[in-house]
C-alpha cells in the first residue's frame, strides 16, 4: 500500500472514530440534578418544553431554545415570539389538564411549585429550579445548558456581566454615595440587599437603605424610609401617585428633589425577574439615576 493511500485510510479511520464517539455521547442519557436534589434523566434533549415561570421562560429563550416551548405561564411575555403560545395559568391555578394534552418532554418550574407531585404522578417529567440570586441564575443557565445539550450559558452570563459593568460606568462619579430605595410593591415591600435586585444595586456601587438583616424582600414601615432619607426612589408607575400622599415623605430628599425613578410595566418585568435580562435591569436603573441626579444638581 502506498504511503499516500495508507494516510488516507488512517484519516478516514480517525474521522469515523470521532464521529462514532460523538454520536455515542449524544445518544447517552442526560442526568441532571435539579434544585430539589433530584436527578432528572432525559433519553435525549427535550423537544417539547413547558415553562411555568417567566424567568425560566426567558432563560430557555436566551439559550436558543425558544422554538421548543409549547406552553408557558400566564405572566411570561418575553420575547414577543412566545406570546401566542398556550397560557397555562399561574402559581395557584396551573392548568394540569392542558399540560397533559401538550405532551411535554419536561415542565420547568419553581422548586416550591405545588404541582410537582401531581405532574410526576401523571408521568410528566419536571425540572425544578430555585432562582433567588444572581449566582442562582448562573447555576440555572448551566444546568439548562446540560439538559438541552447547548453551550450558551457562558455567553449569556458574560453578556449579563458586561451590561452590569456598562451600567456602573454610566453612573455619576462617586456613585457609591447615592442612597437608594427600591420599592417592589406598595404594601410596601422593598428589595433588600440579599435579593437579586439588591445585588444589582450593589454592583452599581449604590447604597441600598434596606439593611441586610431584614432579608431579601421585607415588608417595611413607611416611616423607615422617611428616617433613611434616600437620594433616589425606584418604583413602578402604578404606585408613583401614592408617594406624595404618604405622611412625611415630602421631606425625603428623593421626593423633595424629584429624584423618583418611575418604571413602566414593561421595565418592571425586566427589573423584578431573576433571569437573563438582569444586565438590562442594571442599565435601566443606572440610566434613570443618572438622569435624576444630573437634572437636580
Amino acid at each position: 500500500m502506498q504511503p499516500s493511500t495508507r494516510s488516507r485510510y488512517l484519516a478516514i479511520g480517525v474521522a469515523l472514530f470521532i464521529l462514532g464517539f460523538s454520536l455515542a455521547i449524544f445518544a447517552a442519557p442526560i442526568s441532571v440534578v435539579d434544585d430539589r436534589g433530584v436527578a432528572v434523566v432525559f433519553d435525549k434533549p427535550p423537544q417539547r418544553i413547558v415553562s411555568l415561570l417567566p424567568s425560566l421562560t426567558e432563560s430557555v429563550c436566551a439559550l436558543g431554545k425558544c422554538g421548543a416551548l409549547v406552553g408557558i405561564d400566564r405572566f411570561s411575555n418575553w420575547p414577543k415570539s412566545i406570546q401566542d403560545l398556550p397560557k397555562l395559568g399561574g402559581m395557584g391555578d396551573v392548568n394540569i389538564e392542558r399540560i397533559v394534552q401538550l405532551k411535554p418532554d419536561v415542565v420547568l418550574l419553581g422548586k416550591a411549585s405545588p404541582v410537582i407531585t401531581r405532574l410526576n404522578g401523571l408521568g410528566i417529567r419536571t425540572f425544578a429550579l430555585d432562582i433567588k440570586s444572581m449566582s442562582d441564575e448562573e447555576r440555572a443557565l448551566q444546568k439548562l445548558d446540560v439538559v438541552f445539550r447547548t453551550s450558551e450559558s457562558a455567553r449569556v452570563w458574560n453578556q449579563i456581566q458586561k451590561e452590569i459593568m456598562r451600567a456602573n460606568k454610566q453612573l455619576p462619579t462617586k456613585g457609591e454615595s447615592i442612597r437608594v430605595y427600591f420599592e417592589v410593591n406598595p404594601a410596601p415591600f422593598a428589595a433588600g440587599r440579599t435579593s437579586f435586585i439588591g445585588e444589582i444595586l450593589s454592583r452599581l456601587d449604590l447604597i441600598n437603605i434596606i439593611p441586610e438583616s431584614l432579608g431579601p424582600f421585607p415588608k417595611i414601615n413607611p416611616e423607615f424610609v422617611v428616617q433613611a432619607k434616600p437620594d433616589v426612589i425606584l418604583l413602578t408607575e402604578s404606585t408613583a401617585a401614592d408617594i406624595q400622599k404618604r405622611p412625611g415623605w415630602n421631606t425625603i430628599p428623593a421626593v423633595s428633589k424629584n429624584r423618583i425613578c418611575v418604571f413602566t410595566s414593561e421595565q418592571n418585568d425586566v427589573l423584578v425577574r431573576p433571569g437573563p435580562r438582569m444586565g438590562e435591569a442594571a442599565l435601566i436603573i443606572s440610566q434613570c439615576i443618572q438622569e435624576k441626579m444630573s437634572s437636580s444638581r
